[in-house]
This record gives structure tokens, C-alpha cells and sequence, in this order.
């Protein structure tokens, strides 16, 4: 395994790729609307990160076609942008994404409702954001990084929803998945020790109900087996001396 510590140099760089992607994000869930169909979508983040300098990530990522990751109700993530696929009153949407600023990756999810939803796709959605931050506690200079794994999962178990385990955090810097993996659910094992300088994404998947996925025909979308809603919450941190630093939340 090839963990790559960053300097203080590089860290803030990430930082600037993360603050734009931030703004992505924020652009993104401002264009949720019944009726739009998930093209115009990913139309809208690949020209909002162009026009703040910033390179698509996912745009050819192994042949992926768009710029965003576009996944709607039972799909978990990598959704593939179509101008088939209409959002309606009611559906979740998850977008995943990421930019190249100066070299440097930033990747980030996030889930929201289109319009009205349910309470009970408001709370997976709550939930699955929590259960980032509860990991996040763990995510220390000394500590081990299965700490953070097993924090996601003892939030979320009681709760019943299913972690996906097929797909996993990452490392990140100048490539966009960089060692190590970060399960989202209770490893036995220790895992590496965390030091100052790792950048890695933590990104709970989270379904209502069973665990399993499987693969679209296109090779691309991951959806549940049961039809159960998914959600999905990744940022970018950094481990520091002290608290991680979340890389992409957008600073007041």
C-alpha cells in the first residue's frame, strides 16, 4: 500500500480544489427541480466547473461519459446523465463529483430531495449525512483508519438501513483514488495508522433497505437488488494534528 503524505503546500491546494467543488455542489442542488432531467444537470456542473478553473474528474474517468455522477432513488451512485431520466416530485437525486484545480483532485457527494419528499427518504438522507460525521470523529492523527469505519457502522446499524459494501472511500491527491480504501462498515482488523498529511474521502452509502447492489447493463450504475433508496455523503478531508479538516464544505 502506497499512502501518500502531503506537505502543507499541497494540502492547501487540495483545499482550493475543494472550496470549487464546494460551489459546485452548491450549484448543483440549487437546479433540483421536478421536471429537469438529469442531463441538464450534469450540463450545469461540468460549465460550472470550467468557468472557476477547475478540470472535470469524472468526465472519461475509465470511460465514464459525463461530469457528474448523477443517481436517482434506488440507484446508489456513478448514475449515468440522460435526457430520458426527468426528475420527478418526490424522487432523491445524489451527486458525485469531483474537479482537478492546479493537479489536485477534490471529490464530494451529496443527496437531496426533489420537492416534496417522504419523511422516511428525509431520514435516510439525515441519517447517511450523520453517520460521515460521526466517522469523522475518528479521523486523527494516531488513530487507525478501520476507528472510522466501525463509527460509521455503529451509527448506522440501529437504525436498520443496509452500508453498502462493494464500494468504498479512498485516498485522494494528484490522482482522483489513491490507497488506502475506507470502509463504510466494522472492519476486524486495525487498518493503517493515520498521520498528518493523509487526504482521504469518507463516503457512506446507505440503503433503506438490504445491502446488496448489483451493476446496471451499463456497466456503470450501481442500484440496490431490493428497489430499496439509496443515499450517498462524501467530502474530502485531511488529517491535521488536531480535528480532520473537511476540504469540501463550502467556508462562510
Amino acid at each position: 500500500m502506497a499512502i501518500t503524505i502531503k506537505t502543507d503546500e499541497e494540502i492547501d491546494l487540495m483545499r482550493q480544489s475543494g472550496q470549487l467543488l464546494a460551489k459546485v455542489h452548491e450549484e448543483l442542488h440549487a437546479a433540483v427541480r421536478p421536471g429537469i432531467s438529469t442531463l441538464e444537470l450534469d450540463e450545469i456542473g461540468e460549465k460550472t466547473i470550467r468557468a472557476l478553473g477547475g478540470i472535470p474528474n469524472c468526465k472519461n474517468y475509465e470511460g465514464f461519459p459525463a461530469s457528474v455522477c448523477i443517481s436517482v432513488n434506488d440507484e446508489v451512485v456513478h448514475g449515468i446523465p440522460s435526457a430520458d431520466r426527468i426528475l420527478q416530485e418526490g424522487d432523491i437525486v445524489t451527486f458525485d463529483t469531483g474537479l482537478i484545480y492546479k493537479g489536485y483532485h477534490s471529490d464530494a457527494a451529496r443527496t437531496w430531495g426533489v420537492g416534496k419528499i417522504s419523511d422516511d427518504a428525509q431520514k435516510l438522507i439525515d441519517v447517511t449525512k450523520q453517520s460521515f460525521f460521526e466517522g469523522i470523529k475518528k479521523a486523527k492523527a494516531g488513530n487507525r483508519l478501520h476507528d472510522i469505519s466501525r463509527a460509521i457502522d455503529s451509527y448506522i446499524k440501529p437504525y436498520g438501513y443496509g452500508i453498502v459494501r462493494e464500494l468504498t472511500g479512498h485516498g485522494i491527491g494528484t490522482s482522483l483514488h489513491e490507497d488506502p480504501i475506507v470502509p463504510n462498515y466494522r472492519k476486524f482488523t486495525r487498518g493503517v495508522k493515520l498521520r498528518k498529511g493523509m487526504t482521504i474521502c469518507v463516503e457512506p452509502m446507505i440503503t433503506m433497505g438490504e445491502r446488496y447492489v448489483g451493476w446496471l447493463d451499463d456497466d456503470w450504475t450501481v442500484v440496490t437488488v431490493d428497489g430499496s433508496l439509496a443515499a450517498h455523503y462524501e467530502n474530502t478531508i485531511a488529517i491535521t494534528d488536531g480535528e480532520p479538516e473537511i476540504l469540501t464544505l463550502e467556508r462562510s
